[in-house]
């Protein structure tokens, strides 16, 4: 049996993953920031799963993470792939963000990453490989409105999943990014209607992405169904960002 770790493991994408994999046969080590749900949902799936742990962490504190990794340690939980899921957003124009919610931003979606690999990658390498998979966006790919600090930190996500597949694949350790667009989240959906009608016209498939499909993803790319994948931003958008952006042209 594999394990995986899974980052924000408790809402969205995440707990989408978590089910995904235990659904798949393998055991889930969930981390998320809140203590009280993460032990509610894991409880719930213990019921259904032998091999469910939760273990609440703030993943962009070293302390935190080397703690996370302390715990596999102790409870002999080997870790093969990691779900690096957690992240925040915040939105504005470059001068309107405040200088520590672009900190925290950095620090949630890119320095978590570094975190776990630190902590994580040494076992990976002395057990002979494994896989990471982070959480990109398509945002990190392409530009957006009012939304510096995001595209920012994205952008930085998918070019670390290029250093990262370059300097492992050495130790048959692979890592690659999924990349959605804006999915069907509880924290997306919490937005006005006429916004979430908004972006639903804009995506090819007039409608944006859900968490089982990109749960999917994540499991393809965490699997040996995957094998030779590597250093992608495997995007899950319903085709948004091959568009243009320029208008209908009819021949005359």
């Amino acid at each position: 049996m594999k394990n995986v770790l899974i980052t924000g493991a408790c809402s969205g994408m995440g707990l989408s993953a978590t089910k995904l994999f235990l659904k798949r046969g393998w055991g889930v080590l969930m981390t998320d920031l809140n203590e009280d749900k993460g032990i509610e949902i894991k409880n719930n799936l213990k019921e259904k799963y032998e091999n469910v742990w939760f273990k609440s962490s703030n993943v962009a504190k070293s302390l935190d993470v080397k703690a996370l990794h302390d715990f596999t340690v102790e409870n002999n939980i080997k870790i093969h792939s990691i779900i690096n899921n957690a992240g925040i957003f915040t939105a504005g124009k470059l001068h309107e963000v405040e200088e520590d919610k672009l900190d925290l931003i950095f620090d949630v979606d890119v320095k978590s990453i570094f975190l776990t690999g630190k902590y994580f990658i040494p076992d990976m390498i002395k057990n002979g490989g494994g896989t990471i998979v982070n959480t990109g966006s398509v945002s990190g790919m392409e530009g957006d409105y009012d939304m510096a600090a995001y595209n920012a930190a994205k952008g930085a996500v998918v070019n670390l999943v290029r250093s990262m597949a370059l300097d492992y694949g050495k130790y048959n350790i692979r890592v690659n990014n999924v990349c959605p667009s804006a999915c069907a989240t509880p924290m997306f959906l919490s937005n006005p209607e006429d916004v979430i009608d908004m972006f639903n016209k804009a995506n090819p498939l007039k409608r944006i992405c859900t968490p089982d499909e990109v749960a999917k993803a994540m499991y393809f790319l965490a699997s040996d169904e995957s094998t030779s994948c590597n250093g992608m931003n495997l995007t899950v958008s319903g085709g948004l960002e091959v568009h243009t952006g320029q208008p209908v042209q009819n021949e005359h």
